[in-house]
């Protein structure tokens, strides 16, 4: 309650002159009801203390005339009305000047201490508005990305806080003008500018220069380094986000790498992601032939463009033969003035500018990756390091796969050479050591019969050599078929695998599949795999019988396959890795680009299934 009394006893503004002379018509009423019957108790001197408490509140509230006033009109009631025994003023009692001087100093002290204490007053309401419109304009500022989208609300709020027609804030400098006034506001390195109206009073200009001004280039000042610490924390997001995004477009292109993808699927994955990558129109991948000119390999463009895969192109005046030329990456900021093929070919196409890194196999220049671009802006500045990221997978994938291509050709070389070894050798034997032998024989017999009857021993150890080399023609016809199965030349691969079927000391249920004619590199494979696996049915399965099924099918590309699956219901367990046999099947099958599956689970019998394709070439072996 008192705070509440002494705000409005020093608030800045006074209360009307009405409510002033009320106040000293009240207060003299009450002071004289009160001094009168308290002037036969108390001595003179203390009841004009209470005429003086209304002089001290008017002289606080109110200006210092009406105070004045208030002094005089208390002086005269004190001695004409309450106090005996003058009941009057007299001109010449220096008793009633003391009492009137005391009055006026009450009046003049209270009132200078009542102006000096709204003064305060003022100036603290005035602080305390400030500060809140700070801290909202604070609060304002920094809750934007942009400081210049928050402005004309920032202006608004301060010229209703200053109370003034209109306060404007500026990022930049504005010239002063008719009507306005500015105030430099400097943050950091650079200068905003407040514009109010011109003619304001000195207080007010004061306020504005002493506090005002340099508290908006506080605000200012922490806008900014807001902002800009936004737009860093904005660019690091953006960078981090760009940096993810391509690693996982590497890790996809480098995932295709690592299982073996073919050159083709990797090198249109690689122009698919560096077009959206890098936001371009167009991108493609070039595989340098003779100089000058090269061929599109993989493309990927916007609809509408026409596609140039397959196509040779000359490489004149293109970022292609820039790269080819130097072996390093290479842009192009603008087609509008270049001459040459390529050159032309982009301007036909729309397009404005383009970015190449080359591709690089085991030292050797083995082509390009080109990427394309519409719009009229130079290249991205870090696309040429970062195509040069995908064109190390690419040419990773291309030696890859041409390593694979030697290591197969290679090993279908070996296979080839040894089919015709044992070809030969069959021959050799057949041709030669057999015929040899036949012919002993026919003398040997032919020597028995001309034996006299009387050389009976002679005549068994002629028969018995006979029966021998009969023995040993036997035995290396045994060895010839283990080369080269005259029978699999002669009549092709049902008889050569029945007659694997009739040999084998387990019973063989044989489904033979087609009668047709196989490439004779096919027959001999599929024959070395069914011979391998009854071998070991019969050595280690311990099963009561094995079962043989072939047929011939398309697979998912359209191309004929030969499928020979050797099954039995032995023990199972069977481990490729523990003998010779089944790495030889499998280097003989995959040298025809076949696939060889053995499955073999404990107790539940033995699976192989070899899968080659039908559509060989057996006249030489593959090269590259």
């Amino acid at each position: 309650m008192l705070a509440r009394l002494g705000a409005w006893l020093v608030r800045p503004t006074p209360p009307k002159l009405v409510v002033g002379v009320l106040v000293c018509a009240l207060f003299l009423a009450v002071e004289t009801l009160l001094v009168y019957p308290l002037s036969r108790l108390a001595p003179r001197e203390a009841l004009a203390v209470i005429f003086l408490l209304g002089v001290l509140v008017v002289s606080t509230v109110w200006r210092l005339w009406l105070a004045v006033v208030m002094s005089f009109v208390s002086a005269f009631t004190f001695n004409f009305f309450p106090v005996a025994p003058e009941g009057r003023f007299t001109v010449r009692d220096s008793h009633d000047w003391a009492e009137l001087a005391v009055f006026l100093v009450v009046a003049v002290l209270a009132s200078s201490v009542g102006q000096l204490a709204r003064s305060r007053a003022v100036e603290a309401l005035e602080r305390h508005r400030e500060a809140q419109i700070f801290i909202g304009l604070t609060r304002l500022m920094l809750s934007t990305d942009d400081m210049s989208s928050v402005l004309p609300e920032a202006s608004r709020r301060l010229s209703h806080a200053l109370d003034l027609p209109f306060a404007d804030l500026h990022l930049g400098e504005v010239a002063a003008g008719a009507g306005r006034v500015t105030f430099p506001l400097r943050y950091h390195a650079r200068v905003g500018t407040l514009v109010v109206p011109a003619g304001l009073p000195d207080p007010m200009v004061r306020r504005l220069e002493d506090r005002v001004v340099p508290a908006l280039a506080m605000v200012l000042r922490a806008a900014s380094d807001r902002e800009e610490m936004s737009d860093s924390l904005r660019a690091s997001r953006d960078e981090l986000r760009a940096l993810v995004t391509e690693q996982q477009v590497l890790r996809r292109v480098a995932v295709l790498v690592a299982q073996g993808a073919p050159p083709s699927d990797v090198v249109a994955a690689v122009a698919a992601e560096t077009a959206w990558l890098l936001d371009a129109d167009a991108t493609r991948l070039m595989r340098a032939e003779v100089p000058g000119t090269v061929t599109v390999l993989a493309e990927y463009s916007k609809p509408g463009m026409e596609p140039l895969l397959g196509k040779r192109l000359k490489t004149s005046g293109g970022a292609t033969e820039l790269v080819l030329n130097t072996g390093r990456p290479a842009h192009v900021d603008s087609y509008e003035v270049r001459a040459g093929a390529l050159a032309e070919l982009a301007r036909r196409e729309g397009f404005h500018a383009s970015v190449g890194a080359p591709i690089v196999v085991e030292g050797r220049m083995w082509g390009a990756l080109v990427v394309l671009w519409s719009r009229h802006l130079p290249p991205p500045s870090d696309a040429e390091s970062r195509l040069a990221q995908f064109t190390e997978l690419v040419a990773t994938a291309v030696a890859n796969t041409e390593s694979q291509g030697e290591l197969k050709a290679s090993r279908a070389r070996i296979v080839f050479a040894a089919d015709e070894a044992r070809r030969s050798f069959e021959r050799d034997l057949h041709d030669g050591l057999q015929q040899r032998l036949v012919s002993l024989g026919l003398e040997l017999r032919a020597a028995e019969a001309m034996v006299p009857s009387d050389h009976d021993e002679l005549r068994a150890r002629l028969s018995q050599t006979t029966e021998g080399l009969s023995a040993a023609f036997q035995d290396l016809q045994e060895i010839t078929r283990g080369l080269h199965p005259a029978i699999l030349s002669q009549g092709g691969l049902g008889p050569a695998l029945k007659a694997l079927a009739r040999r084998c000391p387990i019973p063989v249920t044989m489904d033979p599949g087609p009668k047709r004619r196989l490439p004779s590199c096919v027959e001999v494979a599929a024959y070395y795999v069914v011979s391998e696996a009854l071998t070991n049915v019969a050595k280690h399965a311990q099963s009561d019988e094995a079962y043989v099924d072939i047929n011939i099918a398309e697979d998912g590309s359209g191309h004929e396959c030969l499928t020979v699956s050797i099954r039995d219901d032995g023990v199972g367990g069977a481990d490729p890795g523990l003998g010779s046999g089944l790495v030889g099947l499998t280097d003989r099958v995959e040298a025809l680009g076949g696939q060889l599956q053995l499955t073999s689970p404990a107790g539940y019998g033995t699976t192989l299934v070899a899968t080659l394709p039908v559509d060989v070439d057996c006249t030489r072996p593959p090269h590259r």
